[in-house]
C-alpha cells in the first residue's frame, strides 16, 4: 500500500504596507517586492494619517514608513501604530534619505524596529523586511548601532529606570551584549551558552521590559548607561 504524504504547507507571505508621499518611490519598492515569492505589498499610503488608517485596516506585518510626509509625519504615525495594543504584531521600518538623523532616532525610541536608507540595495531591502518580520534582529545593524550610539552618547544623565531591577545578573550581561549589536549566536559564544539559551534570555528580557524588539533593548542599554559607544571594541 502506497502512503501519500500530505503536501508541505506554504508559509504565509510577509505583508508589507508602503508609506511614502512620492509615488515613484512607492512604485520602485513595489517592483522589487513583487518579484519575491514570500513578500507582498498589501497597500500604499501617501500620508502618515493614511498609513495609520491602512495599518488598522490591513494589519500588515511590516510598514515601510517615510519619515517626512504631509498631514502627519512618519514619526507621529509610528508612535500611533506602536502604541496601539491591537497592532502589537506590526513592525515599522523607517525610510530615510539620511543615515544619521535626529528624527530617525526619535522614531526608534518611539518603537520603530529600525531604518533603511532609500538608496539601499534591493537585496538589503528584502533582507531587512524579512528580518524585521521575524522580529529577531535589527535592520541594517551597523548603521543603526552607529545612529543610536551617536545620539545616546549625548545623554548626560543615564536614565536608570526602576524596571531594570527585574533583570537578573545574567540578563544584565545579555542586554549589554545585545546593545553592542551581537547576535544570539555571538552572545552564546561569548557567555558560553547554547544559542537556544541565549535566545531564551533575550526573549525573557524583552518580556520583562515590555519592549517590541531588539532595537528597543539597544536603546535601553545605551540610555541607562549600561554601555557606552564603542564599549565592545
Amino acid at each position: 500500500m502506497t502512503t501519500t504524504m500530505p503536501p508541505t504547507p506554504t508559509p504565509p507571505r510577509i505583508r508589507v504596507l508602503l508609506a511614502d508621499d512620492q509615488k515613484l518611490v512607492r512604485a520602485g519598492f513595489r517592483s522589487i517586492i513583487d518579484d519575491e515569492d514570500d513578500i507582498e505589498v498589501v497597500g500604499e499610503a501617501s500620508t502618515g494619517t493614511e498609513a495609520v488608517h491602512l495599518t488598522h485596516a490591513l494589519r500588515p506585518d511590516v510598514v515601510l514608513m517615510d519619515i517626512r510626509m504631509p498631514e502627519e509625519d512618519g514619526l507621529a504615525a509610528t508612535r500611533r501604530i506602536v502604541s496601539d495594543d491591537a497592532l502589537s504584531e506590526v513592525r515599522v521600518v523607517i525610510l530615510t534619505t539620511f543615515d544619521v538623523d535626529d528624527y530617525v532616532y526619535g522614531a526608534l525610541r518611539a518603537g520603530a524596529s529600525g531604518f533603511l536608507v532609500k538608496d539601499t540595495e534591493p537585496m538589503e531591502l528584502l533582507h531587512g523586511i524579512r528580518v524585521c518580520a521575524r522580529g529577531d534582529a535589527l535592520i541594517a545593524p551597523a548603521v543603526t548601532r552607529r545612529l543610536i550610539a551617536e545620539f545616546a552618547g549625548r545623554v548626560v544623565q543615564p536614565d536608570v529606570s526602576p524596571r531594570l531591577n527585574v533583570l537578573t545578573e545574567r540578563e544584565f550581561e545579555v542586554i549589554r551584549l545585545v546593545g553592542a549589536g551581537l547576535t544570539n549566536d555571538e552572545i552564546a559564544a561569548r557567555l558560553v551558552l547554547s544559542p537556544y539559551t541565549a535566545k531564551t534570555h533575550v526573549s525573557r528580557i524583552m518580556s520583562k521590559l515590555n519592549v517590541r524588539d531588539r532595537t528597543q533593548l539597544v536603546i535601553i542599554a545605551y540610555e541607562s548607561g549600561m554601555i557606552k559607544p564603542g564599549w565592545l571594541g
